[in-house]
This record gives structure tokens, sequence and C-alpha cells, in this order.
């Protein structure tokens, strides 16, 4: 199966949402315990401000995944950082799908002047720290058991990949 990126839209925002919702549900990967309503994207896409916000279509046109690169703070001092963020769907994981949003945006951060990406991942999402580490990240910091959800408690990880 092919997949192709384009940029988030509000055409969007019910498989966005609908995703998101997933992880929210099932995984690690959302923070939040309970399902968000269809509104929870203007915020979901404002956090983008300025970076990219794209969707992961598959060749049937359903949007299988989306990610946005956002500020890391909003003070001058951080403007060589960026944060990632990304979901997709389980059915389409380890498929590469990861790995063009991330050259995707590597390739955005360098024309901006970025150097370094970070992503805050859950402890108990093994896949996406795997990913991470694949992908040339690093960890960087860990609050250790300040997250609980699904009667577990988790720390948060925070890779960086200098680019």
């Amino acid at each position: 199966m092919n997949y192709f990126l384009e940029s988030m839209t509000n055409e969007h925002r019910m498989p966005v949402i609908d995703i998101f919702n997933h992880f929210v549900e099932h995984s690690y990967a959302a923070y939040l315990e309970e399902k968000v309503g269809y509104e929870f994207f203007n915020r979901l896409f404002g956090i983008s401000n300025g970076y990219s916000a794209t969707v992961a279509k598959n060749d049937a046109g359903d949007v299988v995944g989306f990610a946005m690169m956002h500020a890391y703070h909003p003070a001058r001092a951080f403007v060589r950082t960026a944060e990632l963020t990304y979901f997709i769907h389980p059915e389409h994981t380890g498929k590469g799908i990861g790995r063009i949003f991330l050259d995707l945006f590597e390739g955005e951060a360098r024309r901006l002047g970025i150097d370094s990406l970070i992503a805050s991942v859950s402890s108990l999402n093994e896949n996406s720290l795997q990913f991470h580490r694949k992908c040339g990240f690093e960890e960087c910091g860990r609050f250790k058991k300040i997250g609980r959800k699904f009667g577990r408690d988790f720390d948060v990880v925070w890779m960086q990949k200098r680019i």
C-alpha cells in the first residue's frame, strides 16, 4: 500500500479526532483518559501555529495518521527547538509513515533554522520509544512516574534529535 501526505485542514477534523480517540481509549500514546469531541480538532490543529500539520492518506484516500510540528516553548530563546507529535492508526504502523512524517519535519526544521527536534513519549509506549531511537533520537530527560493511566504509573520520556 502506498501512502501520501497532505496538509491538515478542517476537512480532516473527523478522521483526525477518531484516530486520536483510538489512542486515548487504547494506549498510553495519548495522555488523555477520556475521548474528546470533534471541537478538540481546533485545539490540536492550533498547536502547530505556523509549522506543519499533516495527515497521511492511503491509496483509498482514507486518513490513516496525522502529525504536527510545533514550538517547544513560546520564549524566543527556544526558537531553534521544535516538538513533534504523531499518531498513526495501529493498522498502518510499521509501514514507513512515521519515517515519512519525520523526513518532512526534518526538512522543514532545517529551512526554519531549527536544529533540535524533541518528542514527549510515555515510558509504556515501547513502539514509539523504539521508533525514535531507530531514527536517531536519544533520551535526554525523564520525569519518573508523573503520569497515571489505566491504573498504571508511567514516566514521561523526552527524546531529542540534533539535526
